[in-house]
């Protein structure tokens, strides 16, 4: 694989792992920068509700700021429902004007494989959003997962990310891992993430891809029997980082189906109540080992659940 990159990325290597940071940035942003801070659950009846509250999360960020809006969106069921009210209000001129704002960004991806995989998220957006949608925004933007060179790629990717005034909205969900552990985006535990890495090349566990072809069938995605076998085959998980998150303006986080993913009650129950060490090198550890933690460092998160995510 070749090594070229955009001019303001840097690669680092953390065991099996490619991570990509800023390159001006000369030493690596440390983790013990940031305020330990708690999460207050914000508990919605249903989906559509969940969908709605991440709609006016959009809306008000438009209102406080009069220019362009970077989103990040969340692939699998934690946004479905925003997606398909997004969807809606694209077939209407009502919310145009907004709409023309967003530079969207997707925030992971397998790879390899090819871009018109039912099992890819960029699909899936289509399917939920709408051409409308797609036409109106300000710009998409989403990993090209069929490149020739992947890390080449990734690198382009998170540098045209960059290059903007910094992500207004990171919408993310809650992977579940094993021992309660968990993952965002798709920061697995023992990748190696630091909070200077923006975006990371990771390789891929038949357990994650399980969980990501169930997601999708059990969220209404048309999935072929060659589409199954191509995501089997997929090396590598494609993803934005904690650098990426701890930037954001503002973290809106959203889990909706631990009735179909029960253990994402116990990851998440981890994520609130895991005391976090003050220790630089046992806080680093902790981050490592259950990356849903790296929320804990954020001062604008709000988490939208569903009631079942709290049941014991």
């Amino acid at each position: 694989m070749s090594k070229p990159k955009p001019d303001r990325i840097k690669r680092r290597v953390a065991g099996n792992n490619v991570w990509l940071s800023q390159q001006h940035t000369e030493t690596q942003v440390s983790q013990n920068g940031f305020t330990i801070r708690q999460i207050n659950p914000c508990v919605l009846e249903n989906e559509a509700a969940v969908g709605r509250a991440m709609w006016r999360e959009i809306e008000d960020a438009a209102a406080a700021k009069p220019d362009e809006l970077v989103i990040i969106l969340l692939g699998g069921r934690g946004a479905q429902a925003l997606h398909r009210l997004l969807g809606e209000m694209a077939q209407t001129s009502d919310a145009d004007p907004l709409l023309r704002r967003l530079h969207v960004f997707t925030q992971d991806a397998l790879a390899p494989m090819s871009m018109n995989n039912g099992l890819s998220f960029v699909r899936d957006f289509e399917r939920l959003l709408g051409e409308d949608f797609f036409k109106k925004v300000k710009s998409f933007n989403s990993i090209q997962t069929d490149a020739a060179d992947l890390e080449n790629e990734l690198a382009r990717y998170a540098a045209k990310l960059d290059s903007l005034r910094g992500i207004d909205i990171f919408f993310l969900g809650l992977g579940p891992e094993p021992n309660a552990a968990s993952h965002l985006a798709y920061i697995r535990p023992g990748s190696g993430a630091t909070a200077g890495d923006l975006a990371g090349m990771i390789p891929i566990s038949s357990s994650i891809l399980e969980h990501h072809i169930n997601k999708f069938k059990v969220g209404g995605s048309a999935v072929t029997e060659a589409d199954e076998a191509e995501c089997r085959a997929v090396t590598h998980i494609l993803t934005l980082g904690p650098a990426a998150i701890l930037k954001a303006r503002r973290i809106v986080q959203s889990i909706v189906d631990a009735g179909t993913s029960p253990a994402k009650r116990d990851s998440y129950r981890r994520v609130l109540n895991t005391e976090i060490a003050v220790d630089p090198a046992a806080r680093a550890a902790q981050l490592d080992d259950n990356p849903g933690l790296w929320t804990r460092l954020h001062p604008n998160v709000r988490s939208l659940v569903l009631p079942d995510v709290l049941d014991a």
